[in-house]
């Protein structure tokens, strides 16, 4: 994973052109992802997709001088994303004008766009504006925005049943590695091991630009119908404990076992629905109304470093997003273990020992609590209860459940009802 973020790290992304094209070739080169997407000047939904944007160059420099002082080959992050060409002498003044800081991070570089608005501009820490003197400046934007296509990369992982969990993360931040680097190295981890299991569930996992990207997947997908579950991940490798994002309604199968997953995992908060944030805002919009949350670890504009050069190598961390890609695959685990059994010899209490059931488990999963799972599991297997709700009601992991609920389908105590 850490060797995809440092290949993808330079590319100057944007919502389409060349850097996107660029990261979903690298993308390709780990999962067999199709290539698909929409023109510019396509209406999708109430948005029409803008040109494409390419930038080769971009400085400021004092006039008459070639010493660079703003370079955009030292971090596309100094160039206003979808700029507009310009190449121009402007005073000091006027420069101001087009310049992007923060004075209260003031040694950070922000991140910033213009996606549908035509203008220009530059990013430069507080200090750098600050240490700007009077006078001219050359100021160089070497652009092109021109008709193109927006595209997405999209991977569906066939199951035993074609009900669908979806997968989806953006792809159109520049140099950010938590936001969102990380979410696409999750993805393609997910996504290598979806492949080599057998799965009730066929996945759908997206890699899309955000908003725009996926409005569009959503104006022409014939998939919809079929979405039982879906994530939206993002920021899985900073030094913040995990959030989920519950639903639009709140209450869908994917938010609660997310939440019992969680539950377990020390730092993780839920929170409610807002119309704010992520692409999980587009799934969840009334008309579609999809069973979508969100899961990330520091959520957007709560840390300093977001959406700023400080989202760096410095801030992320290989082993943050490693147990991130551990939580998804519990959660995978989880929706795919969640049904409904009946207790084949409900009068009474079974007799475990005979069955040979009071016995190690090994591994990672507690024998003990997988002997306490065998009598909650027994009990409310009624026809009525989830895995879910039991998991819920014992306050045993959801990982757990499912090992005890194994053992007692292969001892016939269990039926699917």
């Amino acid at each position: 994973m850490i060797s995809l973020i440092e290949d993808l790290y330079p590319i100057c992304r944007s919502i389409m052109g060349p850097g996107t094209r660029s990261t979903l070739d690298r993308i390709a080169s780990e999962i067999p992802i199709t290539r698909e997407g929409v023109a510019s000047g396509t209406q999708v939904l109430d948005w029409i997709v803008p040109d494409e944007w390419e930038v080769r160059d971009a400085y400021i420099a004092r006039e008459g001088s070639d010493e660079r002082l703003v370079d955009f080959r030292a971090s596309n992050l100094h160039v206003v994303s979808h700029s507009v060409a310009v190449d121009a002498v402007v005073d000091r003044d006027e420069l101001d004008e087009h310049l992007h800081s923060l004075p209260d991070r003031p040694d950070a570089v922000p991140y910033r766009t213009s996606y549908y608005s035509p203008t220009w501009g530059f990013c430069v820490s507080h200090d750098q504006r600050a240490a700007l003197p009077a006078g001219d400046y050359h100021v160089v934007i070497d652009s092109t925005l021109a008709p193109g296509r927006l595209e997405w990369g999209e991977l569906l992982i066939p199951g035993e049943i074609d009900r669908e969990m979806l997968i989806t993360t953006h792809i159109c931040h520049p140099s950010l590695v938590n936001d969102n680097l990380s979410g696409i190295a999750a993805l393609v981890e997910v996504g290598r091991w979806l492949a080599s299991v057998n799965r009730r569930y066929s996945y759908r996992l997206l890699f899309l630009p955000g908003t725009i990207g996926s409005i569009s997947w959503l104006a022409q997908a014939t998939s919809i119908q079929r979405i039982d579950h879906g994530l939206v991940i993002t920021g899985l490798g900073d030094p913040s404990g995990f959030t989920y994002k519950r639903s639009r309604r709140g209450h869908r199968d994917i938010d609660r076992i997310a939440a019992e997953v969680l539950r377990h995992v020390e730092g993780s908060r839920v929170v409610d629905f807002s119309p704010y944030g992520y692409d999980e805002r587009q799934f969840c919009s009334p008309g579609f109304d999809l069973p979508v949350g969100r899961l990330t670890r520091g959520v957007h504009g709560e840390y300093p470093e977001y959406h700023t050069s400080a989202d760096d190598f410095d801030f992320f961390s290989g082993h943050q997003l490693d147990t991130a890609v551990d939580l998804l695959v519990d959660v995978v685990d989880a929706v795919e273990a969640n049904r409904t059994y009946r207790n084949t010899s409900p009068y009474g209490e079974v007799q475990l020992g005979r069955r040979g059931l009071y016995r190690s488990t090994g591994g990672a999963i507690d024998s003990q609590a997988v002997e306490m799972a065998y009598l909650w599991v027994l009990n409310a297997s009624d026809g009525t209860t989830d895995l879910c709700d039991i998991a819920h009601q014992s306050g045993l992991r959801p990982a757990v459940i499912s090992e005890a609920v194994r053992r007692l389908v292969e001892a016939d105590l269990l039926e699917i009802a």
